[in-house]
């Protein structure tokens, strides 16, 4: 679907209040069309509408018109160069950028990234700077809880209680 068909639906969908597929649409284009400033623009009004400036930062991070709020809050949420040079879903060289701001950017979370791993980076090789996105991941759990803690009990004893009911099945029906 042409990239102006596919903006007419989201500013559609905006129209009829369906903001969670007005939100998939422009995403789904992004792998497509990741130097059209437009279509990142229109993300994140949308963004704006779901109220996550983070994620309207993200998108409007190649903007010179940028909030600084937004900003602010997607460089807090992706930390590292490598994070964002991931969240911006930037490909392809910095020269393909429309205008010179949009080119600054990416080029300079790049060499921050280089800086920061030691070694080239590029935007069409994401392992060249995934070790500092693996780095800051989170542990897929936290600390332990009282109600963690006796959640896993009560499972751990409904367990054995059905094992034993079926060992004594076995037992009756075998003895």
């Amino acid at each position: 679907m042409p990239l102006t068909e596919t903006l007419a639906r989201v500013d559609a969908d905006l129209a009829a209040g369906r903001v969670p597929l007005a939100r998939r649409r422009p995403r789904g284009l992004l792998s497509s069309f990741p130097h059209d400033l437009t279509l990142r623009r229109r993300l994140a009004g949308v963004y704006r509408l779901y109220g996550e400036p983070a994620e309207a930062g993200r998108w409007m991070y190649l903007e010179e018109d940028r909030g600084a709020g937004e900003t602010a809050a997607f460089e807090a949420r992706y930390a590292s160069p490598g994070r964002r040079m991931k969240a911006l879903a930037w490909h392809g060289p910095e020269t393909e950028a429309a205008t010179a701001f949009a080119r600054e950017q990416p080029a300079s979370e790049r060499a921050a990234c280089a800086v920061e791993r030691g070694h080239p980076v590029a935007w069409d090789e994401p392992a060249s700077c995934g070790d500092a996105v693996e780095e800051e991941r989170e542990a897929p759990w936290g600390p332990l809880t009282a109600g963690g803690v006796l959640a896993g009990a009560g499972c751990l004893v409904a367990a054995l209680v059905f094992l034993a009911i079926w060992v004594n099945g076995l037992i009756a029906l075998f003895g």
